[in-house]
């Protein structure tokens, strides 16, 4: 029996949907996740203005709903296999240009992310290029975002080989050079002076990298690959086993940073901190949201992998939708997170 695919507007509307999910609910939850930490206005002592308040965290949550698409895009190929390409290559055809300016959005949103925290750590002043230079080569967040952007731009090259040659083109390379941008974005948060910086900052690139693959990697079989249930049936099992090892990593990595940091710095006293400090009441949120998860993946694996995988229809995209979205408050959260104070 012949199984068609669904009519291209509803294709179009379910991956619509999926995307725009994630990038709303992040956008959203660190915007008010900010508002919620900010600094009250001191005397005498100036302020970051509205436009970078609130500017900073939109763009740096940006910065990630790019570099996620892109390591999500770049996952798919190695996902879908090479054994089809009559099913695989109208698919892969779509995704490849996608690749490319994702990681152009990615580059461009980690360089005005650097303008923006430029600004923000000399208030009331617009940031001269004299300025910005002096950051980069001052501050660890400055050169981690530059290298970012940098990885970002080598993605887009490949990338565009890619669409060029197709899978000539090795999977692997393109899924490396990506996740290998995503390595300094933690450096962009808060750093422990003690003799366990370096496994904490092991800790926060597997916990980064982890939530990307899951995250992108979901999102993109949601909105490229559900429509085609033959092509479904045989990638979403090989990705839920990839799912399920991220969530074990982001969940256990994201607990061991955030009560690391919390109990390496001197005034924090645990547990009282998680509940008195704005730091450890995002840990705790996005704890929860990450708990959230559980379920949700649960339901996809358990429940729908049997019929996904006889061809039958399912509401995927609906689960998909429901769990990306928290993916995309816990992203905004851990955007939050980085700007706020732990004591």
């Amino acid at each position: 029996m012949t199984i068609t695919a669904l009519p291209l507007s509803r294709q179009r509307i379910g991956g619509s949907v999926v995307a725009g999910a994630f990038g709303v609910a992040a956008v959203v939850a660190a915007v008010a996740a900010s508002t919620f930490t900010a600094q009250e206005a001191v005397p005498g002592v100036p302020m970051p203005g509205v436009v970078v308040a609130v500017g900073l965290p939109i763009v740096r949550v940006l910065l990630d709903v790019a570099s996620v698409a892109v390591v999500g895009l770049s996952l798919l190929p190695k996902v879908l296999g090479f054994d089809d390409p009559e099913r695989t290559e109208p698919v892969l055809l779509k995704v490849r240009p996608l690749v490319v300016t994702a990681a152009w959005a990615w580059a461009i949103c980690a360089l005005i992310t650097v303008v923006f925290q430029t600004a923000d750590l000399n208030p009331g002043a617009v940031p001269t290029f004299g300025m910005i230079a002096a950051y980069v080569g001052d501050v660890g967040a400055g050169q981690g975002l530059l290298f970012s952007a940098a990885c970002a731009l080598a993605a887009a090259g490949i990338g565009l080989m890619a669409v060029r040659f197709g899978e000539k083109v090795p999977a692997e390379l393109r899924i490396i050079v990506a996740l290998f941008g995503l390595l300094p974005i933690p450096v962009t948060g808060h750093a422990v002076a003690s003799v366990w910086h370096d496994p904490l900052m092991i800790s926060m690139e597997l916990h980064v990298m982890g939530a990307a693959v899951w995250t992108g990697g979901l999102v993109a079989m949601a909105t490229f690959v559900a429509p085609h249930r033959e092509l479904l049936a045989v990638s979403l099992p090989k990705f839920s086993k990839i799912a399920t090892v991220c969530l074990l990593l982001v969940g256990l990595s994201g607990l061991v940073t955030g009560l690391g940091t919390m109990a390496l710095t001197p005034g924090v006293t645990l547990p009282d901190a998680l509940l008195t400090s704005h730091y450890g009441q995002l840990v705790v949120v996005k704890a929860v949201l990450v708990a959230l998860l559980v379920p949700l993946a649960a339901h996809i694996r358990f429940r729908l992998m049997p019929a996904i995988r006889e061809h039958r229809a399912t509401a995927l995209v609906g689960w998909a939708v429901a769990e990306v979205s928290v993916m995309g408050l816990a992203y905004g959260v851990a955007v939050a997170i980085t700007r706020s104070s732990i004591v």
